[in-house]
């Protein structure tokens, strides 16, 4: 198994990371990630993962590949980034509500000669939130640093009542994809 360097501060990415068994140093990485007007999220999501691999690399992080990661929610082809505050929260959740949305994240390799990535979608479905249900959630802090405002790891699952594709893609680094990419650098590399 190859090194690598983990572009990302996630504690949740580190620990998925972890758990396909690589060594790895973690750090992390200042990217505008401001969406593109008229950006496709598939888009969107895979460039922000390739921009974090990359400014590893940029940042001098050379003598092993980068491995970057981004996760988006989307709804009506919408990307929903962190809430804002509790009214952009309420929104949301009003939106996710009794409905079926996509998690997209894309993962990135980089060194200073090649890049590759992947993008993985799952649909999740929520149950149909009640107002005291969106009110309480917001107040165990959970919420406020999520994409789409909730982690399906956490206090966030009880919401969820079906997932079609990667859990692990949802939580924030696709488990299966990421090694299969990573096996393809090394082949793509040798």
């Amino acid at each position: 198994m190859i090194p690598l360097y983990l572009a990302s501060a996630s504690a949740r990415r580190k620990q998925l990371l972890a758990q396909l068994g690589y060594e790895f140093e973690q750090f992390s990485v200042d990217a505008d990630e401001s969406q593109l007007a008229d950006e496709p999220v598939y888009a969107y999501v895979e460039r922000l993962a390739r921009l974090k691999a990359q400014s590893g690399v940029a940042m001098g992080y050379v003598d092993r590949p980068v491995l970057g990661s981004d996760t988006v929610v989307v709804i009506d082809e919408q990307a929903l980034g962190k809430p804002k505050d509790i009214d952009d929260f309420r929104a949301t959740m009003k939106r996710l509500s009794g409905r079926t949305h996509q998690v997209l994240t894309s993962v990135a390799l980089a060194t200073q000669k090649h890049v590759i990535s992947t993008v993985v979608c799952t649909d999740v479905t929520f149950k149909t939130l009640t107002e005291d249900e969106i009110e309480s959630y917001w107040q165990t802090n959970e919420p406020q640093d999520k994409a789409g405002g909730y982690g399906i790891q956490g206090l966030g699952g009880r919401f969820v009542t079906h997932i079609s594709g990667s859990y692990f893609a949802v939580v924030g680094l696709p488990l299966y994809e990421s090694e299969k990419l990573i096996q393809q650098f090394v082949a793509e590399t040798a």
